[in-house]
């Protein structure tokens, strides 16, 4: 069964700055519109679930058709990928040059973020 992942970081004004599909099914021609709309009506559960429970992933929060939206909120296969990206953005954070909630445009974060998706997921 082949199957693709939309892996989003979203600045902490709801604005996607890195935005990532991997995997091996075909893609669909509107797949970027539909995983934004998917993302920002996520993004209300995600703002409710915050506040009630302290777990970092929230596993299938949200399902749109045959979408499943997984949120990892802040600092186990899915865990680790999660973990392991975390550390790349924290790198790029630490960037002099990187401006915090621009979009993330480094062909090596997006080359590694793929790497870790094709290991883990």
């Amino acid at each position: 069964m082949t199957s693709t992942a939309c892996f989003i970081i979203v600045s902490r004004n709801d604005i996607p700055i890195y935005e990532a599909e991997v995997g091996s099914a075909a893609k669909r021609e509107d797949a970027a519109q539909l995983h934004q709309f998917v993302l920002h009506a996520a993004l209300d559960i995600v703002q409710d679930l915050a506040w009630t429970t302290s777990a970092m992933f929230l596993k299938a929060i949200d399902r749109f058709n045959d979408l499943v939206v997984s949120v990892y909120v802040t600092a186990d296969g899915i865990k680790s990928f999660f973990q392991e990206v975390h550390e790349l953005y924290i790198k790029i954070l630490l960037n002099p040059l990187y401006l915090p909630g621009s979009r993330i445009t480094s062909s090596h974060f997006d080359t590694k973020v793929r790497a870790l998706a094709r290991k883990y997921l």
